[in-house]
């Protein structure tokens, strides 16, 4: 097991029942490590009725597909964070619109957390993946490939892929 200290005074802390949950406490200090979510901020950016996905170029999930999206910063709004992420993936500035949803994710390797999702638009730029894809691409909700990034990003664009479906449905 890694040995963990104190934030507030340095020394070992304790595995200790707190609040009905095993956590790490500080046995000189009494300081108490409360584990928090990692946030992150997404973007479902359309074109002709089709979802843009970046194809994952690192792990976790290779080669799987995602929308654009990343972590927020401590000192950040997640809207500031889901425009520069879509900026850093793609290489287009976007204007964000409604909040779609929030969703809580379970499955990633690197933490548990919630990604605030975003609709946005293009405002200016062609894309040009950083070095985070290997690939981007448009698709439509009856071609989204089967090999989603996990952390959310499958749930995500299933239920995008529901709403496509309603609104062609509606369309017809």
């Amino acid at each position: 097991m890694t040995t963990h200290y104190c934030y507030q005074c340095g020394n070992i802390v304790e595995i200790r029942l707190v609040d009905h949950r095993e956590r790490e406490i500080c046995p000189q200090c009494g300081w108490v490590y409360y584990l928090q979510l990692k946030v992150g901020a997404a973007v479902l950016i359309e074109q002709d009725n089709k979802l843009l996905l970046l194809q994952r170029a690192h792990e976790p999930w290779l080669g799987s597909w995602m929308i654009p999206a990343g972590y927020v910063e401590a000192d950040e709004d997640p809207k500031d964070a889901a425009k520069r992420e879509v900026l850093e993936e793609t290489g287009m500035d976007v204007e964000l619109g409604d909040l779609v949803k929030t969703y809580y994710f379970d499955d990633d390797p690197r933490g548990n957390g919630v990604a605030f999702v975003y609709r946005a638009t293009k405002i200016s730029g062609e894309i040009n993946i950083n070095n985070e894809a290997t690939n981007a691409q448009y698709f439509s909700h009856d071609k989204i490939p089967a090999y989603l990034t996990k952390g959310g990003h499958d749930k995500i664009i299933a239920e995008w892929c529901t709403q496509a479906r309603q609104r062609e449905i509606v369309s017809s």
